[in-house]
């Protein structure tokens, strides 16, 4: 099963982070959110205490997509509310599209990316980051007690990475080449999101201003294929906008998650 914690009460709300993520980066608004949901974060397949990814000759997100409805149905989860970042949010998206999310918060989901230019920019981004954390990890400590080390470490995901504090730092630094095999298999294919949303199905898109992984430019294009969703912006938010904006980003996920009519199953 995949490592989660649950926490809070009210209506389940399922958190998913982002490629090289884990589960902690929801730890500046998970109090927040389980003040009044059910909270359960989740280390996606191959990222901190999750096994790996499975193998199998569906595409990736497709075999997590799996794997979470599993973790659904082991936890009694019947259709959660789901909230995610990059990878994250395109997941809880491919939920929604299968039935399988009451609603979704999706924070700069991943593939909105139109041209294979487009693509190859994100890819790229992060083979050159793995390559530079694989050659400072004997050095990642010691880096990483330093406002100057967080910031040159974390300046392409949070805009104000500083704020991390040397353990968080460290753990995601960590968690980020744990996440080596995953990062090769997804960014070997470049399928952009491509689902048909239920109309039905509330969903948020929130995109971080300062995004340097997934540009804003790409809102413009989950405003085309996501018409019923409503868009904004997080200003002065990166890639990662749970730890630059954490009050702006828990009210965005509660609004996203107001309670709404479970569908019974026909």
């Amino acid at each position: 099963m995949l490592a989660y914690e649950r926490r809070g009460a009210g209506e389940p709300l399922v958190l998913l982070h982002g490629i090289t993520h884990r589960r902690q980066a929801w730890y500046p608004v998970a109090d927040h959110l389980a003040e009044q949901r059910e909270v359960i974060l989740v280390d996606l397949p191959g990222h901190g205490e999750s096994p790996s990814l499975r193998p199998g000759a569906e595409p990736p997100g497709e075999r997590m997509v799996a794997d979470l409805l599993d973790l659904f149905a082991e936890l009694g989860l019947e259709r959660p509310h789901v909230a995610g970042n990059s990878l994250g949010g395109r997941l809880g998206l491919e939920l929604a599209a299968l039935g399988a999310a009451r609603s979704v918060t999706a924070l700069s989901p991943a593939g909105f990316w139109r041209t294979p230019a487009e693509f190859r920019y994100t890819a790229s981004l992060f083979r050159s980051v793995m390559a530079l954390a694989g050659a400072l990890d004997p050095h990642a400590a010691r880096l990483l007690r330093t406002r100057a080390g967080r910031a040159a470490l974390f300046f392409w995901i949070n805009s104000r990475p500083t704020w991390l504090s040397p353990e968080a730092a460290l753990g995601d630094f960590k968690g980020l080449l744990r996440a080596r095999p995953e990062v090769t298999e997804f960014f070997a294919e470049s399928a952009p999101f491509t689902a048909e949303m239920p109309a039905d199905v509330p969903v948020i898109v929130a995109w971080a201003q300062r995004d340097l992984v997934l540009p804003l430019y790409q809102a413009k294009v989950a405003r085309t294929l996501l018409p019923h969703a409503e868009h904004i912006v997080l200003p002065g938010c990166g890639h990662v906008p749970m730890n630059d904006d954490p009050y702006r980003v828990a009210t965005t996920i509660l609004r996203g998650s107001r309670p709404t009519p479970v569908k019974n199953a026909a």
